[in-house]
């Protein structure tokens, strides 16, 4: 499925789906979840339907579903050659640049 052409609100809806039915697919009430992730039930229930929850939450409730493999791609490196390793290495020494004081 190629999610490119979503909007990002649509997007919540489709993986909040996604967390409920593999949820249920593994037979586990929110309570489980909730339990195993050291969270509250009103948060995975928040989750499910798309409301605000911290992204730990998100991180906690994927471990519990066995879904830790998929956050390690979400924001990984694309380094196709040694010029994008070498950038993607001096990118962490990277500082703000401080603007004059006569800049706006």
């Amino acid at each position: 499925m190629d999610l490119n052409f979503r909007k990002p609100g649509e997007l919540v809806k489709l993986l909040c789906e996604r967390l409920r039915k593999e949820r249920l697919a593994r037979q586990m009430t929110q309570a489980d979840v909730a339990a195993r992730a050291g969270i509250g039930v009103n948060t995975v229930s928040n989750l499910e339907a798309g409301r605000n929850v911290a992204f730990e939450t998100v991180i906690r409730v994927a471990m519990v579903l066995g879904r830790l493999k998929e956050l390690e791609e979400l924001f990984k490196p694309d380094l196709n050659s040694l010029d994008d390793i070498l950038r993607y290495e001096n990118s962490a020494s990277r500082h703000r640049v401080r603007r004059k004081s006569g800049d706006a």
